[in-house]
């Protein structure tokens, strides 16, 4: 009798930071296609925004010029995995970045005014799933980003939000945060209904591995005090 095989577990593509800046560089391409209808800017953003907050593609894409408080440094996402409305607070670097983007997106047609795509084409319509994504991967393809642990599928849009769930889960280490009681909030930003969903994108990576045993070395050299 034949045993059929376990399927190998489904493991993220986690984006190094050099490979991150190579794509957010790379983007200048853009501008180089007649074809091509979205500007380096505006995808430059949209790759900055999804590293910097973990947002799903689907929800960044849906932001429209009226979800955007600036002075506040903070979005409004609406209508999300689970049909809820949250807000996004997001960091003075990312406000800067979308600041200096605004003042790009003034400058292209607004259809529906205040209701108008965010992350638009160059004719001011929003950017759809699929250009999204062909343009992201030829991007990989350009910056030389490619699987070689044999996993099943190249490197994914979707995986930047594992990155940026593993990225936070590490700087809350070096920090010396309380991991476990910060995660919930973690959860909370992400737009996921419990920790449990927020822990299926934290991969066990050497990076987090590391940071993890130094914790433990530190916890059993004081005593269990930290």
């Amino acid at each position: 009798m034949i045993i059929p095989k376990r399927p190998v577990p489904f493991q993220p593509y986690i984006y190094t930071h050099n490979q991150f800046r190579r794509l957010i560089e790379i983007t200048d391409l853009l501008s180089n296609s007649r074809r091509c209808q979205v500007q380096p800017a505006t995808f430059r953003t949209l790759l900055l925004l999804l590293y910097g907050t973990g947002l799903r593609i689907s929800e960044a894409l849906s932001l429209t010029l009226a979800d955007i408080d600036l002075p506040a440094s903070l979005l409004t996402v609406r209508n999300t995995k689970f049909f809820k409305t949250r807000w996004v607070p997001i960091g003075p670097q990312l406000t800067a970045v979308f600041v200096t983007y605004a003042k790009t997106r003034r400058l292209l047609p607004r259809p529906a005014r205040k209701d108008s795509a965010f992350f638009a084409t160059l004719r001011g319509n929003g950017l759809t799933r699929s250009t999204t994504e062909r343009i992201f991967r030829m991007l990989c393809e350009r910056a030389g980003i490619r699987r070689m642990d044999g996993g099943r599928f190249q490197p994914r849009l979707h995986d930047i939000r594992h990155t940026f769930a593993l990225n936070r889960l590490i700087s809350w280490y070096r920090e010396g945060k309380d991991v476990q009681r910060l995660l919930p909030f973690l959860s909370t930003y992400m737009g996921h209904v419990d920790v449990a969903a927020t822990q299926r994108y934290l991969t066990m990576t050497p990076e987090l591995l590391n940071e993890a045993s130094l914790r433990f070395q530190r916890y059993a050299t004081e005593g269990g005090k930290s």
